[in-house]
């Protein structure tokens, strides 16, 4: 008994000294770190042996067992090997279904802080405790694609959010779009099966550029104000960290005294809302197919951690009937002039996972996962999500699916749920059912535990009958709405999004009649479109003709930093032979300083030299008076980066303009409508080799003038370097607009070729 209970001792040290060492190991850690420490192996350690599944550990995992002959020639593999065929058993069957959709993501785990208390509204703990710090993982994602698909492809992208309270899981299963495009949840089959490639090819992969799409798209209406929210910017974000977040559905909040209120959830990047622009999506599609994954991971290790701003908006039951539309469609907003957005906390995303695997792939959420003071609505398609993702999770993992590290909550979980399989639950006792003779563990109903969770009491009157109520039948007003509400170039850019995914329809009856949807919602974008994908051009609406209405925050441009900054903007500096390095150096400890990431750009990934210095190109002897680069022309491409900075140095602007990459860098970069400075030499580069139409540079070498055009940032003098007016300052300023927009509007892109 005595060994017994000192084995027991020693595993109690060792889950201590694995959690102490947990938390020196990592730079943040909250409860759901250390809840899954105990799963947690690090297969780096040197003293760390290799053993089976059962334990026992393996004096050779490079032969399978086989019968040997005397002399030494191997004869058949054995069957009784059972550490060949565990190994090759759990190789098989590595892979678990892909997601039907949001097969393509990625995820991180981060913390919830509230600021602001709503007792008012609702009795959830989360939403009423200022001190907690909640633990959280989030899981970004497109829709369409396969888990082997782009990062960058036009789609709607997923935000997922897991809150693991002391109360119980809690999930918002959301987009990066706040409307959906069907209203009863019984056609998420037939929506998702046009979208996806068409059955008889297979093709397209990851995009709705084909006619099965579009031809969905016109057959149902309601899916109009989605489509046009889908073909917009938001559809091709910069980054994960640079999307507005929304629940999609609507939700109630319950007070303490019974009350309920109707509510969506919204979250608002701290960095703002940014978009790629349409030719940068497709090369990065193909340029770095994990340019999102690599983005989110890059920011996190680097401690510019992402953070979003999290709100409410809420309808009294008194007022949910008080509007145009009804609050239970998933095909509207609650446009913000008329139900305001509440900030009340913030999320931060601050660690990455350890294992893709057993943390992103196998995270699981459930829109029926809330916690008391949170309930549902009569919203359809809210209620068949409810079904469809426990069904669906069930499906992927097993039935024991939240018994996974990455899906346990951190509470206590005790019930009377049994066996199946991959259950890791060990329950000790006679009895396994309710109630029973000892009273163990009762129910919230028969303790009377008030923080249990309890439906709202609605009544429920009305003949079964497969209708929606009468608002959902109006469809154009918002797609109206939103149109109406984005900047000009937002329009332009929605406008050449149809005209793209159009023109890879091949069937005219498909792409005729989304023409003649389009004049539905605003005549002049029918005509746009029509005559760039050869549709019918319609002479007049059958609809309510476009009064011109708008809401605020529907628009990108509405939604911008308070603060500009370029914090975690990447930044490549191009160098070659003969660089200025006193220029280098201090550009780049500039652009540090505002929280960018630098990245160093040359012709070679070798050692590249400044002016003065002496080197031998096949000797490292001068290896510590040049600099080593990121990549090479060919390696980086100017989509990979928000901004362009070309260092001076009459050698290196000689050897760049003489190279035809770095010249594509600098057009495609002005195609890309992003930022570009030079300085001194490199100033003759853009002025001799590169020719950006309509764009002033400086042109007096003895100046000290900075001159901004366009979002060219030009000095030739060393004294324009400092902040302020200067050279940084300017260059910072524009970077931080994130676009060059003008350029676009008065058609200066049009005349580079890139």
């Amino acid at each position: 008994m005595s060994s017994t209970f000192q084995r027991m001792q020693e595993a109690l040290n060792d889950a201590k000294r694995s959690a102490s060492q947990k938390i020196n190991e990592v730079t943040t850690t909250n409860d759901k770190i250390l809840d899954m420490w105990p799963n947690t192996s690090d297969a780096q350690k040197k003293e760390n042996r290799m053993t089976t599944d059962h334990g026992v550990k393996v004096h050779d995992t490079d032969h399978w067992l086989k019968a040997i002959d005397p002399t030494g020639r191997a004869g058949p593999s054995l069957l009784e090997d059972q550490i060949a065929r565990e190994k090759i058993h759990r190789f098989d069957h590595e892979r678990i279904p892909e997601r039907v959709v949001h097969a393509r993501g990625t995820g991180a785990h981060g913390y919830f802080k509230l600021h602001t208390p709503i007792p008012e509204l609702s009795s959830a703990k989360i939403l009423n405790d200022t001190t907690r710090n909640t633990p959280m993982f989030v899981r970004f994602s497109t829709v369409l694609g396969s888990r082997g698909s782009a990062d960058t492809v036009r789609d709607v992208r997923g935000f997922a959010l897991k809150f693991y309270t002391d109360e119980g899981n809690w999930d918002i299963v959301g987009n990066n779009i706040p409307v959906f495009f069907i209203q009863d949840a019984i056609k998420f089959p037939d929506v998702i099966h046009a979208g996806k490639p068409e059955p008889h090819n297979e093709v397209p992969q990851a995009q709705t550029a084909h006619n099965n799409f579009w031809d969905f798209q016109y057959l149902h209406p309601e899916a109009t104000h989605m489509f046009f929210w889908a073909m917009s910017d938001r559809a091709i974000p910069r980054s994960y960290r640079m999307m507005q977040g929304f629940g999609v559905n609507t939700f109630s909040l319950i007070n303490d005294k019974g009350e309920r209120h109707f509510v969506k959830f919204i979250w608002t990047p701290e960095l703002g809302v940014h978009s790629l622009v349409w030719d940068e999506a497709l090369k990065l599609a193909g340029q770095d197919p994990d340019f999102h994954r690599k983005d989110l991971m890059e920011a996190i290790e680097n401690r510019a951690y992402p953070k979003w701003k999290f709100g409410i908006q809420v309808i009294s039951e008194a007022d949910q009937d008080s509007f145009e539309f009804d609050i239970f469609d998933a095909t509207k907003v609650w446009p913000e002039d008329l139900v305001p957005v509440r900030y009340i906390g913030e999320f931060t995303l601050d660690r990455n996972v350890d294992e893709f695997f057993s943390e992103t792939e196998q995270v699981a959420f459930c829109t029926s996962h809330v916690v008391p003071g949170v309930g549902f609505s009569d919203d359809p398609l809210l209620q068949g999500r409810n079904f469809s993702y426990f069904d669906t999770q069930i499906t992927r993992l097993g039935i024991n699916w939240e018994q996974l590290p990455i899906n346990r909550p951190i509470c206590p979980v005790m019930n009377f749920n049994r066996d199946g399989a991959l259950n890791h639950r060990i329950h000790k006792g006679t009895v396994n059912y309710w109630p029973n003779r000892f009273s163990a563990t009762p129910d919230a109903k028969s303790s009377g535990d008030p923080a249990a969770y309890h439906e709202f009491a609605s009544t429920l009157t009305g003949a079964k009958l497969r209708l929606n109520a009468p608002k959902f039948k109006e469809h154009f007003n918002q797609a109206r709405l939103f149109y109406n509400s984005l900047s000009a170039i937002e329009q332009s850019h929605l406008q050449q999004a149809l005209a793209f995914e159009l023109d890879h329809c091949d069937d005219p009856i498909v792409y005729k009649r989304i023409t003649e949807r389009l004049a539905d919602i605003d005549l002049p974008l029918a005509h746009t479109v029509a005559q760039m994908v050869g549709g019918d051009i319609p002479s007049s609406s059958t609809s309510t003709t476009n009064q011109g209405r708008k809401a605020p925050g529907l628009s990108q441009l509405d939604l911008l930093p308070t603060t500009p900054t370029i914090a975690t903007r990447r930044i490549a500096i191009l160098i070659a032979d003969g660089f200025d390095l006193a220029a280098f150096t201090a550009i780049r400890a500039a652009l540090k300083a505002e929280g960018a990431l630098t990245f160093v750009i040359a012709p070679r990934r070798h050692m590249i030299y400044p002016s003065g210095v002496s080197r031998d190109p096949n000797s490292n002897s001068d290896s510590g008076k040049g600099v080593m680069p990121d990549h090479h022309l060919e390696g980086a491409r100017s989509t990979m980066f928000d901004a362009l900075f070309i260092t001076p140095g009459a050698e290196s602007a000689l050897t760049l303009r003489e190279n035809g990459r770095a010249v594509h860098w600098v057009r495609e970069a002005f195609g890309h409508l992003k930022v570009i400075g030079a300085l001194g030499e490199a100033v003759a580069f853009l002025q001799e080799a590169v020719l950006l139409p309509g764009v002033q540079l400086a042109i007096e070498v003895e100046s000290k003038e900075v001159v901004k055009s366009y979002g060219v940032v030009t000095a030739w003098k060393w004294g324009a370097l400092q902040g302020g007016e200067g050279f940084v300052g300017g260059f910072v300023g524009e970077v931080a607009k994130h676009r060059c927009y003008e350029r676009e509007v008065e058609g200066l892109v049009k005349k580079v070729a890139f």
